[in-house]
């Protein structure tokens, strides 16, 4: 039988940092390194059904972060659904095929997204509780139900706050990498997916020059320790993929502030501040990183459309119809126009002109609320006297049983210094692949890290 696989998403890794990490490099050097040419956007749902389908998004659907669902004309981020996968993933298919020679075939999955109702043995997400009150409950999901039971007792509740928000770290990695090491040591699954994040969040914060990336990668490598040990200890070989590298920015791209100003996208004022008004509006960016899909009601307004975003200042490019099919993005989930931005700019949300109104979840880290993804998210708001005191009272009211808002997050977009999700000009600052067997050379498409996988477990086509 060949040697299970477990195979960490250590995202943010790339091969100019993998010096930086001592024992992630020694499994390199035992087998092969390669990089891996983005898909876009490079962002972190569509790279992930990228690896786990072995098909671009043109085929899988999974545009971005979130999108446009058009059935319900409703902005969604940060589904968790397996089903929105439109394509095959990794461990159904090693699942279906080891079934046919004969095989059993076991998949763990720990945190990596389409967590819900993936076809895996055993599956760790985070999934809050939400009350009917607003109200929630920070918490983790798991398949089957005891094991998120057993990890949390074994090792303390998962440190939520960690894994996004202004106090987003290391915490969160190295909880996660020991939940690892602990599940492959009990159960050896033949393949065991593993999510590690916090390498993203100081590089999106002050860019991958204004933070000390040797530390944060050191901090990374040293987590992986107990998960590597464990690997051994199962005779398991150790993979490493990536999903995208970071990079320096200064310029917010504001397009939903243009459209609103031509007329084109309508707001709904209100007493929790105004709302974006998704049936009334002719045309609206859904923004994610250094990639925004701009959906427009009506065919005639796609040349104005195009016209007032293609010279705003920040912006590359703009694709259009079939011109979305030269970046593998010619799907129904796209955005009518889709907009790339110059290497120092990344796509900000806001559709508010004055902060006075902004709605209510703008000051808040409320990743299923907002039309757009929001790294302000990652700060507290530097313009708070004391902004963790004030998360602090906040919490004791809603302790108290008072409904409050965590309004620690700031407006202003000029605060976030780095970004991802288009192409790295350098191929050492693109995401890293590391495997065993047959080297597939230099450079590796991320379409094809499926198919290198079942080969290594020997379920092939």
């Amino acid at each position: 039988m060949p040697a299970p696989i477990v195979l960490v998403n250590a995202v943010g890794l790339t091969p100019r940092l993998l010096e930086f990490a001592p024992r992630l490099k020694a499994v390199a050097e035992s087998g092969w390194c390669a990089n891996m040419p983005e898909v876009l956007p490079a962002v972190t749902c569509t790279a992930q059904a990228t690896i786990l389908t072995g098909q671009p998004p043109s085929i899988h659907g999974v545009v971005a972060n979130g999108w446009l669902f058009r059935d319900t004309n409703e902005v969604r981020f940060w589904q968790q659904s397996n089903r929105l996968m439109q394509a095959e993933p990794l461990y159904a298919t090693a699942k279906k095929r080891a079934a046919e020679r004969g095989r059993e075939f076991e998949a763990a999955k720990l945190f990596w997204w389409f967590n819900q109702g993936a076809g895996v043995a055993f599956s760790v997400t985070p999934k809050p509780w939400y009350g009917v009150d607003g109200n929630k409950a920070f918490g983790i999901s798991s398949s089957p139900k005891t094991i998120a039971t057993e990890l949390e007792k074994k090792l303390g509740r998962f440190p939520f706050p960690s894994f996004w928000g202004p106090t987003a770290g290391r915490a969160c990695t190295t909880w996660i990498a020991t939940a690892a090491a602990s599940l492959v040591s009990d159960k050896t699954p033949e393949l065991t997916l593993v999510y590690l994040p916090h390498l993203d969040y100081e590089p999106q914060r002050h860019g991958p020059s204004g933070c000390d990336m040797p530390k944060f990668v050191k901090q990374l490598d040293d987590d992986c320790a107990p998960l590597l040990d464990a690997a051994k200890a199962a005779g398991a070989k150790v993979w490493i993929v990536s999903e995208y590298g970071h990079c320096d920015v200064d310029t917010p791209v504001l397009p939903n502030r243009v459209l609103r100003a031509a007329g084109l996208l309508e707001v709904r004022p209100g007493p929790f501040g105004e709302q974006l008004d998704l049936y009334d509006s002719r045309a609206f960016a859904v923004v994610d990183h250094k990639l925004a899909h701009v959906y427009v009601k009506d065919a005639a307004d796609i040349p104005k459309v195009r016209e007032l975003l293609a010279t705003l200042p920040g912006v590359d490019r703009v694709l259009v119809g079939e011109e979305r099919a030269a970046i593998g993005l010619d799907h129904e989930r796209s955005g009518e126009l889709i907009l790339l931005s110059k290497p120092n700019a990344w796509f900000a949300y806001p559709f508010w002109l004055d902060d006075a109104v902004a709605p209510d979840y703008a000051r808040a880290v409320a990743i299923h609320h907002k039309p757009g993804f929001d790294p302000c998210e990652l700060f507290w708001n530097p313009k708070l006297l004391a902004p963790k005191l004030r998360a602090a009272r906040r919490l004791i009211q809603k302790k108290l049983g008072f409904r409050t808002i965590f309004d620690v997050v700031p407006l202003d977009p000029a605060i976030v210094r780095g970004s991802h999700g288009l192409p790295a000009a350098d191929p050492l600052d693109r995401p890293i692949l590391v495997g065993h067997g047959p080297n597939p050379g230099a450079s590796v498409p991320m379409t094809d890290v499926r198919d290198l996988i079942l080969n290594a477990l020997d379920l092939g086509g």
